[in-house]
């Protein structure tokens, strides 16, 4: 009697296709979760072989083991005891499996289990067709799990499966375990279509517990891990600027290589919003377009809109191109709809095109560059130049052992628009010493800068003045020591190193109140200061120095690992000549040095670590003029406190509290308090709670923020529902905690 050949691959797709439903679609990048993995709703089926490779599928036989075998009806053959198919990465058992040569079906009264490399499942009962395209399958009470370490499992009514396509029956899907069902996805039919990698589901509903917090009458999504259009989970917010906001993402599988979001985004005060993201990818090149578009926004009562692009190219090994376009309609756009949540407020957009190569002695860079006004709280005008363009090149070659020599180049045109610009040639070749050994170190260096002018003309400079120049030879040496000796402190056994530090700089004074201020401000001074060549950012000044910077650093080390437990360094400039080159408004310097700048890291332990950093100025009583101090404790699971103070004379004084603190095992409290001391006013209040397990995250967060320079507040409250294998419902404020806490982990 011929062998009857089953198929058990048709038994699996039936579920294995419709699985998937689990997403609304396939999103260009999806995020892994976070949470901790559901065990799986049952395990391994005893008898089962080891994973095997499954495109081995096509080709490889099928093979049927029974403890018995019955033939005495006719055209009827009947296995029992252990019934066993096997297939590649397929297995297929049951206790009774009858097949009927005749008809060419088959039936098994259950239970019946089915494993392969994705799928695992049990059936009361299966009965189908075998063989051909006409193949059908039947299944009835069906519970299945995923393979995949997702933990996604579901039920089903019935499941049946006809040629290339399935249709479930009041199926079920979630990646919770069967006996904690805290969310669930739930469909009163789910059509498979195995050609087209598509399902259909009707009558859908996600289920938070037992409460529907979605329905949807129809839907379609992807069979596969393949990128499929359709819906994306939707964001949703209230906002007093906004009022209620609703955003529908939805995506589009152009090609392989491209895709694109649209987002349909409704505001109740403001309108609707067309929104969308445009993303590609060739041999050499990768980018993103993004836009959106306000028609008439119903308080400013004009069209507003916002455009980006982004682009790197990749020419050769050497040379990239890139590029970074953006526009907004007016200044308060950003502060409008890009402050709703994780909103970082920034007074200026930047547009850059450039073309880049890299050697092992050489860099050059050719570049376009604009800024726009992103803050209505800045003049108009008021906006650095734009460089149109601007060439630079470095090069530094290795001459000796201790010997280098080089260039620093940069030719650019400064356009103003309203403003007279000009262009700059900025020169400076450079030669480097390096001697030193294990405990010490000389680096000298010598520098001449020429910068050269060319200026537009302009009716408050004289002809003779638009040609302006500047000469002037740069000088420096940098040496030091390293101390080491062993150390018992606080109990345990460190490293102790002591590192002192001088740095001599000198520069001649060269009168530059002729030359234009195009791209220079003054440098923030802290510790890295201490060792610059020049105060200023920008090649229009020139700081003149003849002073010599005396630090000192000692730190702690675990004998142990080699860890820094302690670093503290304190330094100052003593100016053996007053600086003399100023911008225009800023006072000349009287001291005999600069204030004293100290640094304390102090890793107190694994959990809890300090840092302060103070610059004292002992000058005609000037005292403090900055202060910082942070220090952050973690503690039980995922618990952190962050507290912070930051002090700087005349601008600013604040104080920073952050936590993130865990109630119990599924619950956690957030919040965030940032104080203005010197205004007296909140500048954020955050604070809220999640809820999370191990396949739902829930979190309730209100904010109250200042929103401009001008003092506007802006509240919300923002609500979201994160679903393993479906995605979040909700604002995106797993990124605003990760934004206003330091040390928030999902």
């Amino acid at each position: 009697m011929p062998r009857p050949i089953l198929h058990p691959l048709a038994l699996g797709l039936a579920l294995a296709l419709a699985v998937p439903a689990r997403a609304l679609a396939s999103p260009p990048a999806a995020e892994p979760w976070a949470l901790c993995r559901a065990p799986e709703a049952f395990g391994p089926f005893r008898g089962a072989p080891p994973a095997a490779d499954r495109t081995a599928r096509a080709t490889a036989p099928a093979t049927i083991d029974a403890d018995t075998l019955d033939v005495s009806a006719e055209d009827v053959t009947t296995f029992r005891g252990r019934v066993e198919l096997n297939r590649a990465d397929q297995w297929l058992g049951t206790e009774v499996l009858e097949y009927r040569h005749d008809e060419a079906t088959w039936s098994s009264p259950g239970p019946l289990r089915f494993e392969d490399d994705g799928l695992r499942l049990r059936a009361a009962t299966a009965r189908g067709s075998a063989g051909g395209d006409d193949e059908r399958v039947e299944l009835r009470d069906v519970e299945y799990v995923l393979v995949d370490g997702s933990g996604g499992n579901g039920t089903a009514a019935s499941a049946v499966r006809e040629g290339r396509t399935g249709t479930l029956t009041d199926a079920v899907f979630s990646t919770c375990p069967p006996d904690q069902r805290q969310w669930a996805f739930d469909a009163e039919t789910i059509e498979i279509d195995d050609e087209r990698q598509r399902g259909v589901a009707q009558n859908a509903t996600v289920r938070i517990g037992d409460v529907p917090v979605l329905w949807l009458p129809w839907i379609s999504f992807p069979t596969t891990r393949a990128r499929r259009s359709g819906l994306l989970a939707p964001n949703i917010g209230i906002n007093d600027e906004l009022g209620f906001d609703y955003a529908q993402p939805i995506y589009l599988n152009l090609a392989p290589n491209l895709d694109a979001t649209l987002t349909p985004r409704w505001m109740s005060k403001r309108g609707l919003m067309l929104g969308g993201e445009f993303r590609y990818l060739t041999a050499r090149s990768e980018g993103q377009v993004d836009a959106e578009f306000l028609y008439d926004d119903d308080i400013a009562g004009r069209n507003r809109h916002f455009f980006r692009w982004r682009n790197v190219s990749a020419l050769s090994p050497n040379w990239v191109a890139t590029a970074n376009v953006q526009d907004v309609s007016d200044p308060a756009y950003l502060l409008d709809f890009g402050g709703n949540i994780g909103f970082n407020a920034l007074n200026l957009l930047d547009s850059s095109l450039a073309l880049a190569g890299r050697g092992r002695t050489w860099s050059t860079s050719l570049s376009m560059e604009r800024w726009e006004i992103a803050n209505p709280a800045i003049a108009p005008g008021s906006e650095p130049f734009a460089r149109l363009p601007r060439l630079r090149g470095q090069w530094l070659q290795p001459l000796l052992p201790w010997l280098d020599a080089g260039i620093d180049a940069e030719a650019v045109r400064f356009d103003g628009d309203e403003r007279p610009g000009g262009r700059r040639v900025d020169l400076r070749p450079t030669v480097r010493m390096s001697f030193g050994g294990a405990s010490w170190f000389v680096n000298p260096e010598i520098a001449f800068r020429q910068t050269n002018y060319a200026l537009d003309r302009d009716p408050a400079r004289p002809l003779r003045a638009r040609s302006p120049s500047r000469s002037v030879p740069i000088g420096s040496i940098d040496m030091g020591l390293l101390f080491e000796r062993e150390a018992r402190l606080f109990g345990g056994d460190y490293v102790q190193t002591l590192e002192p530090r001088l740095y001599y700089l000198r520069v001649p004074f060269r009168e530059q109140d002729d030359l234009p201020l195009f791209d220079t401000q003054p440098l923030t001074f802290s510790w890295p200061g201490l060792f610059r060549p020049n105060r200023y950012a920008g090649a229009d000044r020139q700081g003149d120095a003849n002073q010599a910077t005396l630090a000192v650093t000692t730190r702690l080390l675990d004998a142990d690992d080699g860890r820094e437990r302690l670093s503290a360094s304190l330094g100052r400039i003593q100016y053996i000549d007053a600086p003399r080159v100023r911008l225009p408004g800023e006072l000349p310097t009287t001291d005999d040095g600069s204030a004293y700048v100290g640094e304390l890291d102090w890793r107190v332990s694994d959990a809890w670590s300090v840092s302060v950093a103070q610059q004292w100025n002992p000058a005609d009583g000037r005292g403090t003029e900055l202060s910082a101090l942070r220090s952050q404790w973690r503690f039980a699971d995922r618990g952190v406190v962050n507290a912070s103070y930051r002090y700087r004379k005349d601008l600013v004084e604040l104080t920073d509290v952050s936590f993130t603190a865990p109630i119990d095992a599924n619950w956690r409290a957030v919040g965030r308090w940032a104080w203005s001391v010197r205004d007296r006013r909140t500048l954020e209040a955050l604070g809220g709670v999640e809820w999370r397990s191990c396949c739902v995250a829930v979190r309730v967060l209100a904010r109250d923020f200042i929103r401009d320079v001008d003092g506007g507040r802006n509240t919300g409250l923002y609500v979201e529902i994160e679903l393993n294998g479906i995605g979040s419902f909700g604002r995106d404020s797993e990124r605003l905690l990760s934004d206003a806490i330091l040390g928030y982990s999902p």
